[in-house]
């Protein structure tokens, strides 16, 4: 591949090549937006699981400091915080799979252009979806810490 500018009176084998090695670049980043979507998906799911857990956690807690539930409220509260364990776990380990997926991409994308094969032109930068993974199991470690021992701003 040379580095000369592919036009349209280009030979017909240098235009085949330029669209088909721009084609696989796009190719790389549709996966790449997949990844996020997929992950995007596990965030929803999760996010679901950690705030009806903590939602039953609290409302079990209030019922019962107000007297409303006469018997003992723990199961409701340990459902609560099952599902908020089990929200975390999910993220947990979305995150784990989005990264090593994540990095193997990087990987192919740095071979196939040390190959010439694609342009190493077009950006790949860090997944905003993956930053807001790792703040959400934050904050979702912080609730399961503020149910369990009663402590924290939650």
């Amino acid at each position: 591949m040379s580095d000369e500018h592919v036009t349209s009176k280009s030979s017909p084998s240098s235009v085949s090549f330029e669209l088909a090695s721009r084609n696989t670049g796009l190719a790389v980043q549709r996966t790449r937006m997949s990844a996020d979507r997929t992950l995007m998906a596990v965030i929803r799911t999760s996010l679901s699981l950690v705030s009806f857990g903590f939602t039953i956690s609290q409302i079990f807690q209030k019922l019962t400091e107000s007297k409303v539930l006469n018997g003992d409220a723990t199961a409701g509260r340990h459902f609560g915080a099952a599902l908020v364990l089990v929200g975390i776990t999910m993220l947990v380990l979305g995150i784990v799979y989005h990264g090593q997926f994540m990095l193997a991409l990087r990987i192919s994308r740095r071979q196939l252009t040390k190959d010439g094969l694609i342009h190493g032109k077009s950006p790949f930068p860090p997944s905003l979806t993956l930053i807001t993974a790792v703040v959400l199991l934050g904050i979702s470690i912080a609730a399961i810490i503020s149910m369990v021992f009663h402590v924290g701003p939650f």
